[in-house]
């Protein structure tokens, strides 16, 4: 038996509610309104609200995980 290499991609094993969680402690609702532009984090902010429209909102997850990558890569998450 082989064993898998652990996986390259830095959102493995991370749940939407970590990432969201994450990037709002680093950022907070302002800031993460101004990274990216979306209705959940400008107005009346709340993890809960944010992952709902999150769920089942595709294009906009991918830009949240998207900048979540980008944070990791220029160490800017706390």
């Amino acid at each position: 038996m082989s064993e898998q290499a652990p996986s390259k991609d830095p959102l493995h094993g991370l749940t939407l509610e970590k990432i969201v969680t994450h990037l709002q402690e680093s950022f907070g609702w302002e800031e993460l309104g101004n990274q990216i532009n979306i209705k959940c984090f400008t107005s009346n902010p709340s993890i809960q609200s944010s992952l709902k429209f999150l769920r089942k909102t595709p294009w906009a997850r991918t830009k949240v995980e998207d900048f979540y990558k980008y944070a990791l890569r220029k160490k800017l998450l706390k």
